[in-house]
């Protein structure tokens, strides 16, 4: 019930208004984990930049997959934005408020594995088991799991910028956080974007010596 409200009242309002419904974090990130995650942002985004042309996955797949990852972050402001992305692209109000509630009543059986995997990316913090992710390349093909690790990948940056973000509006507001600060939400937004060219040539020099745009918990346990 919940999550509808919040869907309908991202559709008729802006972002400002959005985030002041939401009252804690659902999920907090470090500026470490913000800086890993714009290391890996650009790569991936190159990729879904390269799906738009040749249309290997739909891109209402992507969206799908985007707004699953999301749902676990618990971002206000990538909620909103993405709400607004995915009825420009025709999904339905239902559709949409069910990706954006976790409920799993609109998810195709032939994009099951990869929505769960993408939960999965989110719920271990952008630091999947690699078997799940070797799962979806044998479902889906090597090309096509690349891409759904990049929609991924793109979402979860957006996520750990865009929380602390909400956070941030939400104090303007007079609501803020519970659990959050002023700190860490300007230290977020202000030393994130400072990060930003050093973690884009991070990323560079990892490509350029060959490194995979990936990174997987190989634990067995």
């Amino acid at each position: 019930m919940l999550n509808t409200k919040l869907y309908n009242y991202k559709k008729k309002s802006g972002i400002s208004e959005s985030v002041l419904l939401k009252s804690g974090f659902k999920r907090k990130f470090s500026l470490y984990e913000l800086y890993r995650s714009f290391v890996y942002a650009p790569r991936a985004a190159s990729k879904l930049i390269g799906n738009r042309k040749t249309k290997l996955l739909d891109p209402h797949f992507i969206e799908r997959l985007q707004l699953a990852v999301t749902e676990v972050n618990g971002c206000a402001a990538c909620s909103y934005q993405h709400t607004q992305m995915a009825l420009e692209q025709g999904m339905s109000n239902e559709e949409i408020t069910s990706f954006l509630s976790g409920d799993g009543s609109f998810t195709k059986p032939e994009e099951a594995k990869a929505i769960m995997f993408a939960q999965h990316f989110a719920d271990s913090r952008g630091f999947p088991k690699k078997e799940t992710y070797d799962s979806i390349v044998k479902e889906y093909g090597e090309k096509e799991a690349r891409i759904i690790l990049s929609a991924a990948q793109v979402m979860i940056a957006g996520n750990m910028y865009g929380i602390p973000f909400s956070a941030f509006l939400s104090r303007l507001h007079g609501k803020p956080y519970k659990g959050s600060s002023l700190f860490y939400e300007l230290g977020m937004l202000i030393v994130g974007v400072l990060c930003l060219p050093f973690a884009i040539i991070h990323g560079f020099l990892r490509a350029l010596v060959g490194l995979p745009n990936k990174r997987f918990d190989k634990s067995t346990t």
